[in-house]
C-alpha cells in the first residue's frame, strides 16, 4: 500500500471522514495527515478565502492595490513554498477557480479543463456500498441516501401526511425569507433550526435529525442558498428520501442531476411575485402527478471520479 501525505486548509471540520479520503484509501493509498509543508497533496477548501474584503477603512482609489497586496500575502500563507500538488475542493457555491490550484473539484457545469471534476455535494451523501465504499456519513440527516429510493417514484406518502411544510434553516436571508413568508400564507410552514430556536448554536449541535423531522410533513421548503449552473446540494434528495414533496428554488439547469417533474421549483414563479404557487399546492390532480415521478432518472456512478483521483494521486506522488 502506497502512502500519501495530505494536508487540509479551509475545509469543513469533518472533511477527513468524508467521501474523498474514503475513495483515496479504496484506491490503495494509506493517508498520512500532515502539515502543508510536508504534504504531497494540499487540499484547500472554500473557507480559506484569500480575497476576503477587509479594506472598508481604505480610500476607494487605493483599495485595488491593497487587495492585490493582501492577496499575495494570503496566497503565500495558503501555499507555502513546497512541491506539493494543490487541490481546491468546494462543497459551497463558489467557483472552481475561487482559489488558485493545480486541480479542482466543484459544482460547476461546463468547465473545459482536464484538471477539474464536477462532484455535486449531494453525491457525497449517497450510500455507495454497492461500489465497495463504506464509511461516508450524513450526520445531519441521520443516514446515507438510497439511490434505489431516489430512482423510484415518490409514492403517495406525502399525500397522506398533514398538508403542511417545514423549513430547516439557520438563517432567513433572501430569498429564503420571502419564500417562507409567502408559502406560510398558503399552508402552515414550521420553521426549525438555529434561525427559529436561539438555543441552537449551529446545525452541528441541533439535537435533531433532519430525517425524523421531514417524516412528519408533506412538503419540505428547501431552497438552495444561491443560483448557479450545477449548484445542487443535498436538500432536494433528502426531502425526497424522507417522502416529502420538495419545494425548492434552484437553477434551471437542475435537470442535469434531478428530474424537474419530481419537485416544485419556485424559480419560474418569481417573475410573478410567486403568484401561481397556490395552484401548485392546492390542485389535487397536479399533486397526484408527483407521486409517479422518480427524482433520479439515470444511474450515477463514481467510476469517472475514481479515474480523476487516480491521476491526481499519481501526480502527487510521482
Amino acid at each position: 500500500m502506497k502512502t500519501i501525505r495530505i494536508s487540509t486548509q479551509g475545509t469543513p471540520h469533518d472533511y477527513r471522514v468524508s467521501l474523498l479520503p474514503l475513495i483515496v484509501e479504496h484506491l490503495g493509498y494509506k493517508i498520512e495527515w500532515s502539515k502543508p509543508t510536508r504534504a504531497d497533496l494540499q487540499i484547500l477548501g472554500p473557507f480559506l478565502n484569500p480575497m476576503h474584503k477587509q479594506f472598508s477603512w481604505c480610500p476607494k482609489p487605493l483599495r485595488p492595490l491593497a487587495v492585490s497586496i493582501q492577496k499575495n500575502i494570503n496566497l503565500n500563507k495558503i501555499n507555502p513554498p513546497t512541491s506539493a500538488v494543490t487541490l481546491f475542493h468546494t462543497q459551497e457555491n463558489v467557483r472552481h477557480d475561487f482559489i488558485k490550484s493545480d486541480f479542482a473539484i466543484s459544482f460547476d457545469l461546463a468547465v473545459n479543463s482536464p484538471t477539474h471534476f464536477r462532484l455535486p455535494y449531494w453525491m457525497e451523501m449517497i450510500d455507495w456500498s454497492h461500489e465497495g465504499l463504506k464509511g461516508n456519513l450524513n450526520l445531519r440527516y441521520g443516514q446515507l441516501l438510497s439511490l434505489k429510493k431516489l430512482k423510484s417514484p415518490l409514492g403517495d406518502r406525502y399525500l397522506k401526511r398533514k398538508r403542511a411544510g417545514v423549513l430547516l434553516s439557520s438563517h432567513l436571508r433572501e430569498p429564503r425569507a420571502s419564500i417562507f413568508h409567502e408559502i406560510n400564507k398558503l399552508i402552515p410552514v414550521e420553521g426549525i433550526g438555529a434561525n427559529f430556536n436561539k438555543n441552537i448554536k449551529d446545525h452541528h449541535s441541533s439535537g435533531f435529525l433532519k430525517r425524523d423531522v421531514l417524516n412528519e410533513f408533506a412538503f419540505n421548503i428547501c431552497p438552495e442558498n444561491g443560483l448557479y449552473p450545477g449548484y445542487y446540494t443535498e436538500k432536494i434528495p433528502e426531502a425526497f428520501d424522507a417522502g416529502c414533496l420538495p419545494i425548492s428554488w434552484t437553477d434551471e439547469n437542475v435537470g442535469v442531476d434531478f428530474n424537474p417533474k419530481a419537485f416544485i421549483n419556485l424559480l419560474p414563479f418569481f417573475k410573478n411575485d410567486l403568484r401561481g404557487v397556490k395552484d401548485a399546492l392546492f390542485n389535487s390532480a397536479t399533486l397526484e402527478q408527483y407521486q409517479s415521478e422518480a427524482l433520479i432518472l439515470n444511474s450515477p456512478s463514481l467510476d469517472t471520479f475514481k479515474e480523476f483521483l487516480r491521476e491526481l494521486l499519481r501526480t502527487s506522488t510521482s
